[in-house]
């Protein structure tokens, strides 16, 4: 971008001065672009971690509610298992009237 400034004296002339700011604004714009693009990298890197933590978390959870169905489950097997066991002994030791 050039701007022509005349300046008034007893001669008359002219003189152009480069104006550097379409290439300030250039470099701005490309800096800008590169500062906007990490912040995306990084707050996808952030977001990326925070659903994996929560994924793992509820990975976790799962196997955690499973292992505690499987461990109730087999203490109520064991439980009914002996109940009947008692209950066999208890039939056959007992005296017949």
């Amino acid at each position: 971008m050039h701007q022509k400034l005349q300046i008034f004296s007893k001669h008359n002339f002219s003189c152009h001065l480069n104006t550097h700011t379409t290439m300030a604004n250039e470099n701005s714009g490309v800096f800008s672009d590169l500062f906007n693009a990490f912040g995306t990298l990084a707050q996808n890197i952030a977001d990326t971690l925070g659903n994996g933590v929560t994924t793992a978390t509820s990975v976790v959870q799962t196997c955690l509610d499973l292992c505690a169905t499987i461990v109730t489950t087999t203490a109520n097997t064991a439980i009914q298992l002996i109940q009947g066991v008692t209950t066999a002994v208890t039939s056959a030791i007992t005296p017949k009237k």
